[in-house]
């Protein structure tokens, strides 16, 4: 798969840096994969949400980390939408807006 959006992984790390390996796992495995379904997804990770708009939510390091992406399946392309803290999420999850990691 073709990953975008890596510099806010980056930016995320730099500022977590408990997160810098399972997000650097993370990266390596889906460059590698060839996901052609979300039944693909799903068998490697199995905690991962499934949401609208092809947004798939990928649990980091136990669940202390939630990183939210768009994959679009037939171009082979993950976009990384946003990734934050269980807590930062939660409260996305709650007034079903989102923290902006975009800086």
């Amino acid at each position: 798969m073709k990953l975008v959006g890596r510099d806010k992984l980056t930016k995320f790390a730099k500022r977590h840096a408990s997160a810098r390996s399972a997000i650097n796992a993370w990266v390596a495995e889906v460059e590698r994969a060839t996901w052609q379904t979300p039944t693909d997804i799903r068998e490697r990770y199995s905690s991962a949400s499934f949401l609208d708009d092809n947004v798939v939510v990928f649990n980091l390091k136990g669940n202390d980390y939630r990183l939210k992406v768009r994959v679009m399946l037939q171009s082979g392309v993950v976009v990384v939408l946003q990734v934050e803290t269980h807590a930062e999420y939660d409260k996305w999850a709650e007034k079903g807006e989102s923290c902006d990691q975009s800086d």
